[in-house]
């Protein structure tokens, strides 16, 4: 596909002052009031009127086939929408003559749009929000602390824009008075940092991998129910059924969500963790569940399930698209398609919760619960089996179980790979049994945590759900993968992420953390880490609309002169929050110890009978399980 990025570039009366293109191995830029360049491929304009009419030459004439930027649509194509209707040009930038229609939304929700017939705009930022974009095997490592070009594109590319800071709208000013190549080249660069965002992250050929999946086009690609809706009906259609008309239907109640086991807080070694490979298609598969072969709740005969819902015992349109999905993934990870085995994927786990919409034409709670109550009675069943084995659980999630093992190493793989083998052929003759099906159920024994780390609840002595810390090996490399806790939490301090993944690896290597501790909190206190107590937060709406209650952040952000954008990067200092930029107190280091470092450091301490205040003052009382 042929991409071209689009920027412009406005003065303080909001006049035009230059706009650019990008593409592969091509540029352009048109500037106004007769500003003159000596660089080929800027184009001198007498005014706003006359960089319209030669950049729509210059755009029909380039014939793009996808157009893009950064907020394009509800900034730069709505400014030129309202320029061209302005000097009474006509806004048809597509392969016909129509005019392009703009639609604007200011619902939160909703994405603006733009049809230029014959073309596609791809807006760059709300393709790097889009949930199914922003956990694509591309990006989804990547830590973007807001979704602005220069904080996305220095992640991305370890790059970002010419101009930065508060100040950028008076040097734009001044830079179209006096350094007017200056401004091209930041100009220019916006739309090259769009551009090649778009190439690195691979999110164009995302989009075309799940629109050819679904037949939707490749800016309807966020909708689930859509994408639904085109692949059933069509299936449906072909084995002689009438798919009902759209109707809204209130909800009720909602759907029930996966088993998650209350974990017992602690520290453990050798832990198997397995895994339902795609629990919710599968369970679909397995038992038929399907709009079409529904027959209605506790209607005793075909294929009734854990909630009482039945469908007839005959494969139906939902289990056989599902079929097809699966061995499209299957394919394209033998062949090292990643991008396409994950397409796949989100399609896959998304039909679910397509069938709890009340948006979905085929929206039906006793179905949805099906799903769900399925597997959470397969993951309960699950864990008591193995339990049944001598193993102890000690956590359960939605589709996997953790497993505490007595044996180590090489041992403790041969007993996840037995449990693995054993479970699956459970699954396969309890299925045929008593459903007279296949089972598609396939439980895989994913990794060993050499240690696993549950911390409590704070204030509690119960175990904190999807919050956890484990240290496994990666081609024969230790490393320390973390989920839910504060040290990949963007509401705290970079400090206090550093301090837990070191206080981590001291905890799983068996090594006194006693001094490690006392030395961070003495080098927090002379301000080695200063550059990593701040705080950022997105302003949500205006300062002035705080009006019940006056967060950190924003009061931070009143004490700005300007206020640049909505992110607000602060410290805590004697004198409360100070916003990075106009720091005039000494940063309140009591303040970080109390509330950063002190509850993580407790989150983990109170698994040894431990406390950060007993370390810090040398307490006799401290437990000797603390040394």
């Amino acid at each position: 596909l042929k991409v071209l990025s689009l920027d412009i570039e406005t003065g303080e009366r909001g006049e035009l002052l230059c706009l650019g293109l990008y593409s592969d191995n091509y540029k352009k830029s048109f500037v106004s009031a007769g500003k003159t360049s000596k660089r080929k491929f800027v184009v001198s304009c007498k005014d706003e009127e006359e960089i319209l009419e030669k950049f729509k030459e210059e755009f029909l004439d380039f014939d793009p086939d996808v157009i893009t930027g950064w907020s394009v649509i509800d900034f730069d194509f709505a400014y030129l929408r309202d320029l061209f209707e302005k000097y009474k040009i006509n806004f048809s930038l597509g392969r016909t003559t129509e005019k392009s229609r703009l639609k604007i939304e200011s619902n939160f929700f909703r994405s603006s749009t733009l049809k230029v017939s014959g073309r596609l705009v791809l807006d760059g930022l709300n393709f790097i929000r889009d949930p199914y974009i922003r956990d694509s095997p591309t990006i989804k490592s990547k830590n973007f602390e807001n979704y602005t070009l220069e904080s996305v594109s220095n992640e991305m590319l370890g790059k970002g824009k010419l101009l930065k800071g508060k100040g950028r709208g008076v040097e734009i000013i001044d830079l179209f008075e006096n350094n007017i190549d200056k401004l091209i080249d930041y100009n220019l660069l916006d739309c090259e940092l769009v551009y090649d965002i778009l190439d690195k992250s691979k999110m164009i050929d995302l989009a075309i991998e799940r629109a050819e999946l679904t037949g939707m086009t490749l800016d309807r690609i966020g909708s689930s129910i859509l994408s639904f809706d085109s692949l059933y009906i069509r299936d449906a259609t072909k084995q002689g059924f009438v798919s009902p008309t759209m109707r809204y239907v209130e909800k009720t109640e909602r759907i029930t969500g996966g088993f998650v086991m209350n974990p017992v807080p602690g520290i453990y070694d050798n832990v198997l963790v397995f895994d339902f490979k795609s629990l919710y298609p599968s369970v679909i598969r397995t038992f038929n569940i399907d709009p079409l072969s529904f027959l209605g709740v506790n209607k005793k005969k075909g294929v009734c399930v854990f909630n009482g819902a039945c469908f007839e015992n005959k494969d139906g349109v939902l289990p056989g698209i599902l079929d097809r999905l699966h061995q499209a993934r299957e394919k394209a990870k033998k062949e090292g398609r990643e991008l396409s085995s994950y397409a796949i994927k989100i399609i896959m786990n998304s039909f679910f919760g397509v069938l709890a919409s009340p948006n979905c034409r085929y929206f039906n709670m006793d179905i949805a619960n099906a799903i769900t109550m399925s597997c959470q009675e397969l993951i309960k069943k699950t864990m008591g089996m193995v339990e049944d084995k001598g193993h102890k659980v000690i956590y359960g999630d939605t589709d996997s179980i953790f497993v505490s093992s007595v044996e180590d190493g090489r041992e403790a793989i041969l007993i996840g790979e037995k449990v693995e083998k054993d479970i699956n052929a459970f699954y396969d003759k309890f299925v045929t049994e008593n459903y007279d099906r296949k089972s598609f159920l396939e439980l895989e024994f994913e990794k060993l945590y050499l240690s696993l780390m549950i911390p409590a609840v704070r204030g509690t002595k119960e175990g904190a759900k999807k919050r956890y810390a484990g240290l496994k090996k990666v081609n024969g490399k230790e490393e320390i993968e973390i989920v839910g806790l504060e040290a990949i939490r963007g509401d705290w301090t970079e400090a206090a992420g550093d301090f837990q993944r070191k206080l981590l690896d001291f905890v799983f290597h068996k090594k006194d953390f006693k001094k490690y501790i006392l030395k961070f909190v003495e080098d927090l206190l002379k301000g080695s880490f200063d550059d990593k107590l701040v705080y950022r937060k997105q302003l949500r709406k205006n300062v002035e609309d705080y009006t019940k209650t006056t967060p950190p952040h924003v009061k931070a952000a009143r004490k700005l002169k300007v206020i640049s954008g909505s992110l607000v990067e602060y410290l805590v200092t004697v004198d409360g929050p100070e916003p990075l930029q106009n720091l005039k107190h000494k940063i309140d280091y009591d303040h970080y110890l109390e509330k950063q470092i002190k509850p993580v450091a407790n989150s983990i301490l109170g698994l040894f009978d431990c406390d950060f205040d007993d370390i810090l003052a040398g307490s006799k009382q401290t437990s000797l399980s603390c040394f």
